[in-house]
């Protein structure tokens, strides 16, 4: 996006202008957007603003995460359950690395971000300074827009296009990276926010053509099938999308980020799409007449094999952003435009139907995959513990209502697969980038954007130890988030793959641990370790009882694997169910 496009601006400031420094005007910015969290680690580039954010504190919380990866994957948890833009603010060069597997976390991922860093004098720029990187050319392709600021004067009209920006249509991570000259530079300040850019169009014009195209498609299907991703939630469109689920009678899939838009338990929730989805609607995927796309953008780890993917099917894609339709999956008809609004406008159009016949394949599936891996994953008759029975555990207590919070391995699937919820913005995973380490900090921001709610983070013992100094994040916030690490001793996701792909060659996937309830403790973290299962379900009340900050480890079995299973490049048809 061209940094010098023209922005327009609401005629009304926030403030009369007045005198300020750079600094200042970062601090009034931020206020003005109603930001009241931000997560954060200081250096010298950076310096002045946080010397501003000192007179704040009673106004900006600022969270000193112990790593800035942190800080980014915590403003991202806050983002996803608030639905509010996540801030995160460092310093320049390893400072502003540091921010960067966030940022691309959040880019694929679409959640709101706006991201600060300090930068070197404007005169040394270009020089390699000390602590000199050129973030805005690291960032670019990580970032829905990203800015360089060098005057002072800048600093409003940026500041009011980052969070446009950040928040509107499809919303992505903004990078504003800030001389550490122009934070101390006077200027007169006046504040108004940004409503538009020229030549940025956030969300399409619906076309009624297309949708009442789509409408009689729907209307005329026998074996319709809805996948529905997290644009449902990121369009604030899960009551729309539950009227058009209940009136069309059409079963409905969701990919990982899409699950909590409507309850687990809803009697058209047929299950989770993907490598390690539900059998039922993975299998009918090529089956069914119409596929009724809603925010989802046909990843491929949902879609396996494009060659084979729902090759009969009539393919509707509802989808706000442009550049996604066609991309992976040709859709037959196009409904662009916000979901909140496709969908409301489609209700009407539909007919009332029942689809029983068709629903019950989705059931009869569902009782093989039953009866095959999930009996056995949550009430296992065997010896060791399984993944599936703690989240079946903590299903029990939290009946539903608790965010899970899920880091990136066999751990992740299997909580997407069990975790029950009643509520929307409840699943926080790292859907396209699989960031391992996201779990443990984005739990910390997800509880500060959901103070009401029990968050729970679902780790395993790999991940855990990539982001574990957030402990001392937890430590000093006293945030209190609930940590279940699932205990293989080994990197179980790759072990897995090892196992049925590489002859059992285990290459540099077996763990040697550290005693994780040791480490909790010298945090000063309630923590307990968990062996044999008539331990589990006393240990898990006790944890979600805690009025503070809890770690709980489990020891699972070594070798257990995560099953239904399409093998990467395979067919969604050629699903594996042991």
């Amino acid at each position: 996006m061209d940094n010098t496009q023209t922005i327009k601006l609401q005629d009304t400031a926030v403030e009369a202008t007045q005198r300020l420094t750079g600094k200042e005007a970062i601090i009034k910015c931020l206020l003005a957007e109603g930001v009241d969290t931000l997560y954060g680690y200081p250096g010298g580039a950076i310096m002045p603003v946080y010397d501003e954010l000192y007179k704040y504190q009673d106004k900006l919380h600022h969270v000193l995460t112990r790593h800035e990866q942190g800080a980014t994957h915590a403003a991202q948890g806050y983002a996803r359950v608030s639905g509010r833009v996540g801030v995160a603010i460092a310093t320049s060069g390893p400072g502003a690395t540091n921010l960067i597997t966030g940022i691309a976390d959040a880019q694929i991922d679409s959640t709101p971000m706006v991201c600060i860093t300090g930068q070197v004098a404007s005169h040394l720029l270009g020089s390699d300074a000390f602590q000199e990187t050129d973030i805005i050319g690291i960032s670019t392709p990580v970032t829905k827009w990203n800015y360089q600021i060098t005057k002072a004067s800048e600093i409003p009209e940026v500041m009011a296009k980052a969070f446009y920006i950040a928040k509107s249509g499809r919303p992505g991570p903004v990078l504003i990276d800030i001389t550490k000259d122009a934070q101390f530079e006077e200027f007169d300040f006046a504040y108004k926010k940004c409503t538009a850019v020229r030549s940025y169009k956030p969300v399409p014009k619906l076309n009624p053509e297309a949708l009442q195209a789509a409408a009689e498609e729907i209307n005329n299907a026998k074996k319709p099938m809805i996948v529905w991703g997290q644009g449902v939630i990121l369009g604030k469109a899960e009551e729309e999308f539950k009227a058009v689920v209940e009136k069309s009678g059409v079963p409905a899939a969701w990919t990982i980020l899409g699950v909590s838009a409507i309850p687990t338990d809803h009697p058209l929730n047929v299950g989770m799409v993907g490598m390690h989805g539900n059998y039922a609607p993975n299998l009918l995927t090529n089956e069914c007449d119409v596929l009724i796309a809603i925010g989802m953008r046909f990843d491929d780890r949902v879609t396996g094999d494009l060659n084979t993917y729902a090759k009969q099917a009539k393919v509707i894609h509802f989808e706000i952003d442009p550049a996604e339709v066609n991309k992976n999956v040709t859709a037959d008809i196009a409904v662009l435009g916000n979901s909140k609004e496709t969908l409301a406008a489609l209700l009407p159009l539909l007919e009332e139907k029942k689809h029983t016949e068709w629903l019950n394949r989705f059931k009869e599936l569902y009782q093989v995959e039953f009866d095959k891996i999930i009996k056995d994953d949550i009430t296992p008759e065997k010896e060791g513990l399984t993944m599936g029975e703690v989240l079946e555990g903590i299903n029990k207590v939290s009946k539903g209502d608790a965010v899970i919070v899920s880091d990136v391995g066999q751990h992740q699937m299997i909580a997407c697969r069990y975790a029950k919820f009643n509520q929307s913005k409840s699943n926080v995973t790292s859907g396209g980038l699989g960031t391992m380490g996201f779990a443990l900090p984005a739990a910390i921001g997800a509880k500060m954007g959901a103070p009401e709610r029990p968050v729970v983070a679902i780790i395993g013992d790999g991940g855990y130890q990539m982001t574990i100094q957030e402990l001392g994040t937890i430590f000093q916030t006293k945030v209190p988030v609930k940590i279940v690490v699932l205990n293989n001793d080994f990197l179980g996701m790759v072990r897995q793959w090892q196992q049925l792909f590489f002859d059992r060659r285990y290459a540099s996937t077996e763990l040697i641990n550290p005693d994780f309830v040791a480490i909790a403790k010298g945090y000063y973290i309630d923590a307990k370790r968990v062996s044999k299962r008539e331990d589990l379900a006393g240990a898990i009340e006790e944890m979600l009882a805690s009025d503070g900050p809890y770690f709980l480890e489990v020891t699972v079995e070594k070798e257990d694997n995560v099953f239904p299973m399409i093998p990467t490049g395979a067919s969604v048809s050629d699903i594996r169910l042991e």
